[in-house]
């Protein structure tokens, strides 16, 4: 037999080996909390608000919110959205504090009959006294230059009201009793063993004393904001 004259079945080429998947972005992997997923909730209910999502979708986003089991499942429902670029981003972990001075005067904030407010941009001093008879304290702590480590507020309230917000990176702690009334501070633990710790003490009489996280706020660049607040 003439094997030059046998016709040569072509060769298939090798199939290319499988790309291995790609890595998982730091935190994709971890599981998604209550507070994660009600993050990602608050987002989508202002897009429904502002029109950028119509009820359908809405509904549609907020069904797979309730069904994702890690941080890696949420990102993709908001990223097409406005506030979902930072809906995952870290927060900066510096900061700077001035040398420790128990004697400085505390700030007082009283509202009799009357309602006082402290919010914005301000240096938060390392005691505050919050006192309300008939009258209404809100104290925002989310865009506020901690001096110290350690913020001391007491808070009393008779047949009043004092409400405090603060950043979600910080610690937060709380201290008290209702009588007639009711004491509600949520505890948390700053993923930085060096950010700052407010502590809520105090009591309220057939009132209300309040303190918990403000929903997406985080301290950041703290130390650069420190720094040029006391102009070093």
């Amino acid at each position: 037999m003439d094997l030059e004259k046998q016709p040569q079945q072509p060769v298939a080429p090798a199939e290319p080996a499988p790309a291995p998947p790609a890595p998982a972005a730091p935190g994709d992997s971890l599981r998604a909390s209550d507070a994660d997923r009600d993050r990602i909730a608050d987002i989508l209910r202002d897009a429904l608000a502002e029109g950028r999502l119509d009820p359908e979708e809405h509904s549609e986003r907020i069904d797979a919110v309730y069904r994702a089991k890690t941080v890696g499942e949420l990102e993709p429902i908001v990223r097409d959205l406005p506030a979902g670029a930072g809906a995952r981003r870290e927060p900066e972990r510096s900061y700077s504090y001035g040398p420790d001075d128990d004697s400085g005067p505390a700030d007082n904030l009283v509202a009799v009959f009357s309602s006082t407010t402290r919010k914005g941009r301000w240096r938060v001093g390392r005691r505050t006294n919050a006192f309300a008879l008939f009258g209404n304290i809100e104290i925002d702590l989310t865009e506020a230059l901690f001096a110290q480590r350690l913020t001391t507020i007491n808070a009393t309230s008779i047949f009043g009201n004092v409400e405090v917000r603060v950043p979600e990176n910080i610690s937060l702690r709380g201290n008290g009793t209702g009588i007639f009334g009711n004491f509600e501070v949520v505890n948390l633990e700053g993923a930085d063993p060096q950010a700052p710790v407010v502590v809520i003490n105090g009591y309220s009489v057939f009132g209300n004393v309040e303190a918990k996280p403000k929903r997406g706020k985080w301290i950041t660049d703290l130390q650069g904001k420190i720094r040029k607040h006391l102009g070093h």
